[in-house]
């Protein structure tokens, strides 16, 4: 059983855990996510596509990222998710955290704070491997093509 750290408004933690996905949580109450922006040193991203079967967006393009595990850092979360879903190593990368946001989800009960990284580094698509139970599909865009993408409603996080 996959187990978070519950945060305060504050994007401290309390001395709480919850069940992933289990969406309960009051008000005042967050969990962690993690994005892992891969840029390569071209200027072109790493973008991923989520699985037809996902109950989440699927057949969406996004970066890699996900949950925050109990104890973990969001930098280790988001080394581990990239990793996990990319096969990329960002630990000796160019870049870091970028910046975090909240969203506050009443009706789902779903509150969160999202931990934004970028990382920079030379890699080439073959380099890539997907993790086949999350991914179906890797390309890499322009900032211009993955723009293109959101304005479809295609991408995700990217407000």
């Amino acid at each position: 059983m996959e187990l978070w750290d519950i945060y305060d408004e504050n994007e401290k933690k309390t001395e709480r855990t919850m069940r992933r996905v289990d969406w309960q949580m009051k008000p005042g109450e967050y969990h962690l996510t993690v994005l892992g922006v891969l840029q390569k040193t071209d200027g072109r991203y790493l973008i991923t596509k989520r699985k037809a079967d996902k109950e989440w967006a699927p057949g969406k393009w996004e970066v890699s990222g996900g949950g925050v595990l109990a104890g973990e850092t969001s930098l280790q979360a988001v080394i581990r998710e990239v990793g996990e879903e990319t096969g990329i190593a960002v630990t000796n990368a160019r870049g870091g955290y970028v910046f975090s946001y909240k969203r506050e989800k009443s009706k789902e009960k779903n509150n969160y704070f999202l931990d934004i990284y970028k990382f920079v580094l030379d890699f080439d698509l073959s380099d890539v491997k997907i993790q086949e139970e999350e991914v179906a599909a890797c390309r890499l865009a322009s900032k211009e093509e993955i723009e293109a993408l959101a304005k479809q409603g295609e991408f995700l996080h990217y407000d």
